[in-house]
């Protein structure tokens, strides 16, 4: 007697063939598929419109795209959604991505949580190289050389391509001083289509009704939804931008906020792209001779290295990471920050960062970093509403994310649990990265007075605020000491006292 297969049900993140390939950590070969469409997700955070688009779009054309197969249930909550499409029949699920999915999934006694997909590591295999490590902290760089032994990427026998296995030295250049954009050509960008047209109108709908609320702008949908348009947008970026992509991985030019980036983060965050097949591909591409090893290196270690490494920490640290506080900032994000009005802000550093944001839902991790990320922690915003605001303003964020990225490696909330210093600097790096500085109202080597840069005053007053907290750590006590020789430094602090929250 033949029993039909349980249903397998699909979050809105593991959109790719490799969540429904069959096998004893998946799901039936034949199984009945459902996927919930959970009006309150879009209540609990105020999202940015084009992410609100981009993830709809990229479930309904799944559903679209897997027909009969799939029951696809528009509902208030998960919980409603998968009564109405199951009853009280029994599925399967793979582990999701955030705390809460895997806490809303484990108490639902009809649903078996299969093994997560769409990462390289196992959390098990994770935990036991974790654990095997000397002291507290856990380094990238020593995450990202066993990774690539035991994947046999970039390798030559046991020994790195090229004899180094990090090549970032390579991969700081500023950018080209003669050109406002890089020589390369576009990326990919996909074309609406009559489900974008329902998406936006469902979402002006409940806008319209006061049901949700938004910020930043929606359109045209400028990132893949389907894996036709996520592989397009990989071959495009292998075979044009990948070349160039190392040396400037770093820059920032205000005309180009792209540069050779490859934009594939929103596609496998969604399950679009399963990153073993973008690091083969890129790894074939340099052993055509179709790339150099410093870009090669520097895209597989932002995959295989960074996104796989913050996913295995998300898990490992534990809930409590979430409300890591080193260093005790509790100021809230001012409106304008929050509301990405950008045309609120003078600096052109971050007017222009925080527009991209605004236009897009994305920029690349130097501006995250050291531009936005660099600015909340001078001024001592609460790294939890930092990291909130990551979440949902950009088309890549989730929490999973935003969390080790934003507490640990943006705001040293952990006090240094993932990196050796908090990442903040004067206005010397980003006139150093950019042509940013250019035409700025602040001058970047101005401590005090009209024309002090924000960036390089917040920087002493965050180092005078922490000086103690930082005397001893290898990599700040020097700029520590330089305090002693800041002669205006009274001066300073009172201007920052001044300034509070207002936009720069």
């Amino acid at each position: 007697m033949s029993t039909s297969p349980r249903a397998h049900w699909l979050f809105g993140d593991q959109l790719g063939p490799h969540f429904l390939t069959p096998g004893p950590d998946g799901p039936a070969g034949n199984a009945p598929l459902v996927m919930v469409e959970s009006r309150a997700v879009f209540r609990r955070r105020t999202f940015h419109r084009a992410k609100a688009h981009l993830l709809l779009s990229a479930m309904r054309h799944r559903a679209a795209e897997l027909g009969d197969r799939i029951t696809y249930v528009r509902a208030e909550t998960y919980r409603e959604g998968l009564r109405t499409a199951l009853g009280d029949r029994r599925a399967t699920v793979h582990h999701p991505t955030s705390r809460a999915a895997l806490g809303l999934v484990q108490g639902l006694p009809q649903v078996t949580v299969l093994p997560a997909r769409g990462f390289l590591v196992d959390q098990e295999s994770f935990r036991a190289w974790a654990d095997g490590q000397a002291g507290a902290r856990l380094r990238q760089e020593g995450f990202y050389r066993w990774v690539r032994r035991d994947h046999d990427l970039l390798m030559d026998g046991d020994q790195p391509l090229g004899g180094r296995w990090n090549l970032d030295h390579d991969n700081r250049e500023p950018p080209p001083g003669d050109r406002a954009t890089l020589a390369v050509r576009a990326p990919y960008r996909p074309r609406e289509d009559e489900i974008d047209d329902e998406v936006r109108h469902d979402l002006d709908t409940w806008e319209r009704a006061g049901e949700v609320r938004f910020v930043g702008r929606d359109g045209p949908r400028r990132f893949p939804a389907t894996r036709r348009e996520a592989l397009a947008a990989l071959r495009r970026f292998l075979a044009d931008r990948l070349p160039t992509f190392g040396p400037y991985e770093d820059a920032m030019l205000a005309a180009d906020p792209v540069l050779s980036h490859s934009l594939l983060s929103s596609s496998l965050n969604l399950g679009l792209l399963d990153p073993r097949e973008v690091l083969e591909r890129a790894e074939r591409v340099y052993r055509a001779g179709q790339a150099p090893l410093n870009s090669v290196e520097g895209f597989v270690r932002q995959i295989c290295g960074w996104r796989e490494y913050v996913w295995q920490l998300y898990w490992y640290f534990g809930e409590g990471y979430r409300g890591a506080n080193r260093l005790r900032h509790r100021a809230p994000l001012p409106e304008w920050f929050s509301a990405l009005d950008a045309d609120a802000v003078e600096a052109r550093c971050l007017h222009t960062v925080l527009a991209q944001v605004r236009d897009t839902g994305w920029t690349h991790h130097i501006p995250r970093l050291m531009v936005l990320g660099s600015y909340a922690l001078q001024r001592g915003w609460d790294p939890a509403a930092v990291t909130d605001w990551f979440h949902r303003s950009f088309v890549d964020g989730y929490d999973w994310v935003m969390l080790p990225n934003v507490v640990g490696m943006s705001q040293y909330a952990d006090g240094g649990r993932m990196t050796t210093k908090p990442y903040t600097s004067g206005g010397a790096y980003v006139n150093r990265m950019s042509d940013l500085c250019a035409g700025c109202a602040y001058r970047p080597d101005v401590r005090v007075g009209d024309r002090a840069c924000p960036y390089t005053a917040g920087y002493w007053s965050f180092l005078h605020r922490h000086r103690e907290a930082f005397a001893h750590n290898a990599r700040m006590a020097q700029p520590v000491r330089g305090l002693e020789r800041l002669r205006d430094l009274d001066a300073l602090l009172e201007q920052e006292e001044e300034r509070g929250d207002r936009a720069p």
